[in-house]
């Protein structure tokens, strides 16, 4: 019997020998997590169903990420509904300032190998470069989850996408995924799981992964897996994870589709305004100037990502005019990254650094609205229009380090013609 790594997982959640694309299964969840903007929902469903008991509370994380800090009196009492809620029913809790759901899921050592873990966010499967089967529900179905400890879901077909060579010193992950945002569209390879092997996926760092993983969620993709080895293991063990029980494709599986990309070939990619899915090469669009420039959200927001800003910014300053907001993914990186002076390189450089959280990326806590007619170069996974804020505003998208290399010249720049922009991550 051949299946893929989703249809592996899914089958064993389920109790079954082997399940095929559009099987509807009953899936045992390892677990859960609701951030603050859908947990409204869960509550309230919480309270529809009359639940007395919750068993798999214990195992559902209640992150306050979106709208950290709260920018208003509903949000405010939003995080004071969760707290509650998670101190009654036993539910870890990370609080504000603690970072984005996806990353501390990981970095609290919730989910391994083999694990079957649903998020109310679409970004949840930013799990899956754990080789673990990560994926967005709504809050109102996370209600259900702590009540039975399992979720339903339609079997995807699996795609498997062949990363061959390696990324070139400046090219990331980030470019690797606003690429196949350029040659699918967004929502391209619509609920199906995505398989990412090849050389160029075992060259790449954990926090790459994560990227690769995480972007799959512009493509539509229900999961997004990656095969664990030893630099998987090795990250999970250090962040205390149960056991690893990787799991994978066997070699007659059966994918809709099989695409091979040379990874060394690829240059640094941006989106232009307003689409996720609008890509060309950051060289051809050199000359366009940008205004402000935001690094951090659950897509890259890392270690990684801000070492790269750290690399092309150190001893400089921003382009005149250009403003600058640094928000790490968690308070992990951001201790982490305080304790290497990089924060110290991009505050004299001329930026500013936030507390870990979701809110600048999503426009809600208000802290980067750009003016009429300003162009934004952002590392965040989403540029629609009005997302910041404003409607008149541009948003463009790319890499840390295309992101930080254009605030350095004062328009889009391919980080590869900058001094310390082809800084590798197995280098640090």
């Amino acid at each position: 019997m051949s299946s893929t790594i989703a249809e592996k997982i899914l089958a064993q959640k389920a109790g079954k020998d082997q399940v095929k694309p559009g099987d509807i299964v009953i899936a045992k969840v390892d677990f859960a997590m609701v951030h603050d903007a859908r947990a409204p929902n869960a509550i309230r469903m919480v309270d529809k169903m009359g639940a007395t008991r919750l068993p798999f509370a214990s195992q559902t994380a209640w992150v306050l990420d979106h709208y950290s800090p709260p920018p208003n009196l509903e949000a405010a009492q939003t995080h004071t509904a969760m707290r509650q809620f998670a101190d009654d029913h036993g539910s870890p809790l990370y609080d504000i300032g603690d970072g984005i759901c996806h990353q501390v899921l990981p970095e609290g050592g919730h989910l391994t190998s083999g694990d079957l873990v649903v998020g109310t966010d679409t970004h949840s499967t930013t799990y899956g470069a754990f080789n673990a089967f990560g994926t967005g529900i709504e809050g109102s179905d996370v209600s259900a989850v702590m009540a039975t400890g399992k979720v339903w879901l339609r079997v995807p077909e699996s795609v498997r996408v062949q990363l061959d060579g390696r990324l070139q010193p400046g090219v990331w992950a980030k470019d690797l995924t606003l690429h196949m945002l350029g040659r699918f569209g967004a929502e391209g390879l619509n609920y199906r799981a995505i398989e990412y092997v090849g050389s160029a996926v075992s060259a790449m760092e954990i926090d790459d992964r994560m990227t690769l993983s995480n972007h799959a969620a512009e493509l539509g993709a229900k999961a997004a897996l990656l095969e664990a080895d030893d630099k998987t293991h090795k990250w999970l063990v250090a962040h205390g994870a149960k056991a690893p029980q990787p799991v994978f494709a066997d070699a007659d599986a059966v994918y809709s589709e099989r695409i091979v990309i040379d990874a060394s070939a690829l240059a640094p990619q941006v989106a232009r305004r307003h689409a996720v899915d609008d890509i060309v090469a950051a060289h051809e669009v050199i000359g366009q100037k940008i205004n402000f420039a935001l690094i951090g959200t659950c897509t890259n927001g890392r270690l990684d990502d801000i070492r790269q800003a750290a690399a092309i910014l150190k001893g400089k300053r921003l382009a005149k005019g250009v403003r600058m907001i640094i928000t790490p993914a968690s308070r992990q990186i951001y201790l982490a990254a305080m304790r290497e002076g990089l924060f110290e390189i991009l505050t004299e450089a001329g930026a500013s650094v936030e507390a870990a959280g979701c809110g600048t990326c999503v426009g809600i806590t208000n802290h980067l609205i750009p003016g009429d007619r300003e162009v934004v170069i952002s590392s965040a996974n989403r540029n629609f229009k009005g997302r910041l804020g404003n409607h008149d505003a541009e948003i463009w998208l790319g890499s840390a380090a295309t992101v930080a290399a254009s605030a350095l010249t004062g328009c889009i720049t391919d980080p590869r013609t900058v001094v310390g922009g082809q800084w590798e991550a197995s280098h640090a």
